[in-house]
């Protein structure tokens, strides 16, 4: 059974910064892509950010990028969200996601259960 346990959520002011991690357990987590995505009241989960099995290769949502930075690390099951001049629109339900392939851009077979991310302005 896959578990995606996401972490490091919060508050912060805008232009802060926090950093999201994502445990993942339940199969070998380096044979997948991984993904994050949000969504906040009233509107549809948005994709993010995804990384290859590798960490080699990653893609980003234009909303993010240039301030959202994709890793992995295999050796601790975990993904990771580097996120940095934070804004109030950056307020949502984060959720990191796995893919069906080591590769990207879905489906996405898994999700965690979210953290909340709130920026003040």
């Amino acid at each position: 059974q896959v578990q995606l346990v996401e972490s490091g959520g919060g508050l912060v002011q805008a232009g802060g910064s926090l950093r999201l991690s994502c445990a993942a357990s339940g199969r070998t987590f380096s044979n997948y892509g991984m993904g994050w995505f949000r969504q906040s009241p009233g509107k549809e989960r948005e994709f993010l950010a995804s990384v290859s099995w590798n960490g080699r290769n990653s893609s980003y949502a234009d909303s993010v990028k240039g301030r959202f930075t994709i890793s992995r690390d295999n050796a601790k099951n975990t993904v990771y969200l580097q996120m940095n001049s934070l804004k109030p629109e950056d307020t949502a339900v984060y959720y990191c996601a796995q893919d069906r392939t080591a590769w990207v851009g879905g489906p996405w077979d898994y999700w965690g259960q979210g953290t909340q991310v709130t920026v003040s302005s």
